[in-house]
């Protein structure tokens, strides 16, 4: 909904909740249940209430449990029998400076500065370690906004006794903290009150009036933080950016200015305005997200843009260039075609309005921010949280090269007449065997970012996914594969629950970048032999569907199971009973499954 959107009206948004909820709920979406259990230091009501609209948008519908005014500690540290009732699916602490009640005082050595700070810090760390420990689901911690007046002026922030460098104390222990723990995430309102104005986030007609510790048109604001994190934790990222050229990349248009004539480099300040939208651009592909082109040109014309010495951005940034005279729309569900990804999966950046206009209204989920002066590209893609990161891989730095390898693995497919002898020669190598510690992140990643070939729709936290690999009543097993063009990282994972000689399977997913190479036969290769080690005789399979995955609507078929039932929603039940001698499906990977 564009009204949800960054650079949102936060006043439309307060003013017309309730009308947002109803048309929000009548787009007929598959949405994510998720349980939110919100445990505030201050007033909570309305943050949830706005957090909502922003989950709903993002395809979350949360069910709510809010603790009483100023209980966020004893509802975890003394079992609220509620809280455990409701079982949290994930936490969020609301809390703020007003929750610090042992400020320094002049007259404090730096010792007792010293034991201050860590009182405070051990009171929420003791809390995030209870809450881990009973509820096993990831937590959200807001670090501290910096206070609304400064005793000591400038000094504040350097003096051990100013609360500004009290609070900028804190929130390094809990950046600290959330380093160094998996599953725990920092919500910056110190930036976003920045951001908003410190003055107006912490009015204190607000705090004495209500009791909220920000300012009620702020709520928006740090509603839609919160919700990023949420929906980055549930996979709901975008993962590429779709760039128009002329006017987005560079000033001017190449085909009538020439390229010596573009504005880009650091001869005047519109060319540096792009040269540092191309380095923004460029720094988002370290963290994963993928690049790619759409530009109303001739390709050879529109790549000496790229050539240029100046420009930051080179050609082999990119996992695509579509530069021709098609319509936008099509060349964007083409490019998300050739890489297995969605369209919805899209961020697309282009000033012409007209071009936007066209995307938005014909692909339905992409995401068309407003790009308007080019000194506002940045902030304008930046405050939109489309790629938040909550988790971060080896993988995702080398996201762009694996697809670029794909792109290669297509062009010598092309030159084979034979598939078979085309996965030959792919020289592909397999590691397939049960969870490891180092892959614990990308597994979970992985189980909530893959929409397509996913089975059953089932999302897993990191925390459950090293429960699963410990309790003994599942067999969980990852796959990685690489091949002679580069290597794919974690692409697929399975787990199955043990029941006597029954294996039910609760998770199937592969990254859509390795269909038809094998792997999902090499995947139940490797199920079958785990399963006849422990007794298993059946392994039962389950379809769900949804709007995205129908793809695998027949992969139990292709393996060999037999249609149990399917009811009128579509959900399907497989079996396969192992025979006593299995022949291997997989012809073409190496598998190390040690």
């Amino acid at each position: 909904m564009k009204e949800l959107e960054y650079p949102f009206d936060a006043d439309y948004i307060n003013s017309k909740r309730k009308a947002i909820k109803r048309q929000l709920l009548e787009t007929g979406k598959n949405y994510i249940d998720v349980k939110i259990a919100i445990l505030g230091g201050s007033t909570t009501s309305n943050i949830k209430n706005v957090l909502e609209l922003f989950l709903l948008n993002y395809g979350i519908k949360p069910s709510f449990y809010e603790s009483e005014y100023n209980m966020y500690y004893e509802d975890i540290m003394f079992d609220n029998e509620e809280l455990k009732e409701f079982a949290p699916e994930l936490i969020y602490i609301h809390t703020s400076n007003r929750n610090i009640i042992d400020w320094p005082v002049m007259t404090d050595s730096a010792e007792q500065v010293d034991a201050k700070l860590k009182n405070v810090y051990s009171r929420f760390g003791g809390l995030w370690e209870k809450a881990a420990q009973v509820y096993h689901c990831p937590i959200i911690q807001n670090n501290f906004e910096l206070p609304y007046y400064r005793l000591m002026g400038n000094k504040d922030a350097a003096d051990i006794h100013g609360r500004v460098y009290f609070v900028n104390e804190l929130n390094r222990m809990f950046g600290e903290y959330a380093r160094n723990h998996e599953n725990f995430y920092i919500h910056d309102i110190q930036y976003e009150s920045a951001l908003y104005g410190l003055e107006k986030w912490s009015d204190p007609f607000y705090w004495h009036m209500y009791k909220y510790a920000m300012c009620v048109p702020a709520i928006p604001y740090t509603a839609f933080g919160v919700a990023n994190i949420i929906k980055s934790i549930y996979g709901k990222n975008k993962k590429i950016l779709a760039l128009d050229m002329d006017n987005t990349l560079w000033g001017g248009v190449i085909g009538d200015d020439g390229v010596d004539n573009i504005e880009i480099g650091q001869e005047t300040s519109l060319s540096q305005t792009y040269s540092e939208f191309q380095k923004y651009i460029k720094d988002r592909k370290q963290l994963g997200v993928l690049l790619s082109v759409i530009s109303k040109n001739e390709r050879d014309i529109a790549i000496e843009g790229l050539r240029r010495p100046d420009s930051v951005l080179k050609e082999d940034d990119f996992v695509e260039i579509c530069a021709n005279w098609d319509p936008k729309d099509i060349n964007l569900k083409n490019i998300a075609s050739h890489i297995n990804l969605l369209p919805e999966s899209f961020v697309f950046v282009d000033d012409n309005p007209a071009e936007r206009a066209i995307v938005s209204g014909n692909i339905p989920g992409v995401a068309v921010p407003e790009m308007t002066e080019p000194e506002h590209y940045i902030s304008t893609l930046d405050r939109g949280g489309y790629f938040e990161v909550t988790h971060f891989s080896a993988d995702d730095i080398k996201r762009n090269e694996m697809y670029q390898a794909n792109a290669q693995r297509l062009q010598a497919e092309a030159s084979f007449a034979d598939y078979g002898d085309y996965l030959k020669s792919l020289e592909m190598k397999g590691e397939i065997t049960a969870f490891k510690p180092v892959y614990m992140s990308r597994i979970a990643q992985l189980t909530n970012k893959s929409n397509q070939f996913n089975l059953t729709t089932k999302r897993y936290s990191q925390t459950e996914i090293e429960e699963v690999a410990a309790d003994g009543q599942h067999i969980a097993i990852y796959g990685k594969l690489e091949d002679k063009f580069g290597d794919n990282g974690v692409v697929s994972v399975v787990i199955g629950k043990i029941d006597g000689e029954v294996l039910n399977m609760e998770l199937w997913i592969m990254s859509c970048r390795v269909l038809k190479r094998d792997m999902e036969f090499a995947m139940m290769d490797e199920l079958v032999r785990r399963a006849k080690l422990s007794g298993i005789k059946t392994i039962m399979g389950y379809y769900y569907p949804t709007a995205k995955n129908a793809m695998v609507k027949d992969f139990y078929a292709l393996q060999g199971f037999e249609l149990v039932s399917e009811d009128e929603s579509g959900n399907r039940t497989w079996r396969f009973d192992i025979p006593e001698v299995y022949e291997n499906k997989n012809k073409a990977i190496d598998v190390d499954n040690q």
